[in-house]
């Protein structure tokens, strides 16, 4: 896949990320801060800290984009819970999911259940509990959002925080969504590795994320930025650092490593 965070059918599957080097080499590869970056996707995701409790969440949030599901709020309107259950087939052949294949084609790019309803949720939380689906869904996770925001971030000479902040954008809005903001945020600020400040490069991208979110109904509740990310940033703690306190949609959470 090019790109699942959108309308219609994708391509082809992105590849794995490099390693970080040099300076940068502590960011989110570091397995406890990409832990805490999943942690706080969930927070956002699944109003919980237990992203690996959320492999069987399913429901329509009522968004425009079908069925939302997954540790990562994979969709059936926008191709990546598509490519994960075409995933699952390939690793698992005649598993509870299979049979809704075509159901899936037909409503990519659509908030449609036809084909869907009524099995599909009971049998999506059925496959949750298998390991090689909850492997398909973080291999898609790791493919088409974390890999591509981190290989951008890297290049743009971002820090955890700014890191994660890519990441956030990528799953709620796509990869082709982060670049738009990205693209926003440049015409005002430039990027470490452009020789710009790097709190004044993700204050501005922070706000052309928001502005991307206020113009959907959907995600007006800004507060996993401005009571997060901003509050992070604001704190000066660019590399992600632990203890971490924030709030999600009125709710408090902290980690402590």
């Amino acid at each position: 896949m090019s790109d699942v965070r959108v309308f219609g059918p994708a391509s082809r599957v992105l590849p794995a990320a490099a390693p970080a080097t040099g300076s940068l080499a502590s960011g989110l590869e570091d397995r406890g801060k990409k832990e805490r970056a999943l942690a706080l996707i969930s927070s956002a995701e699944n109003s919980t800290l237990g992203w690996r409790g959320q492999f069987g969440y399913i429901e329509d949030i009522k968004d425009g984009r079908g069925y939302t599901a997954g540790i990562v709020g994979f969709t059936s309107g926008t191709a990546d819970m598509l490519a994960v259950v075409t995933a699952y087939a390939k690793n698992k052949p005649g598993n509870v999911l299979q049979k809704y294949l075509p159901a899936l084609r037909a409503v990519n790019g659509s908030d449609s259940h036809a084909g869907l309803d009524p099995g599909f949720p009971a049998a999506w939380r059925a496959a949750a509990r298998d390991p090689v689906f909850q492997r398909v869904q973080e291999a898609a996770r790791d493919a088409y959002y974390f890999n591509p925001s981190m290989r951008l971030a890297r290049d743009d000479g971002l820090r955890a925080l700014g890191q994660f902040a890519y990441f956030d954008a990528a799953v709620m809005h796509g990869v082709s969504g982060l670049r738009a903001i990205r693209t926003a945020a440049l015409r005002t600020a430039k990027t470490p590795a452009q020789g710009g400040d790097e709190p004044t490069y993700l204050n501005a991208f922070l706000n052309a994320r928001v502005a991307e979110m206020r113009t959907e109904a959907a995600h007006e509740d800004v507060s996993r930025v401005e009571t997060a990310q901003r509050l992070f940033l604001r704190r000066s703690n660019l590399d992600l650092t632990a203890p971490l306190t924030w709030q999600v949609y009125g709710d408090s959470y902290k980690l402590t490593n």
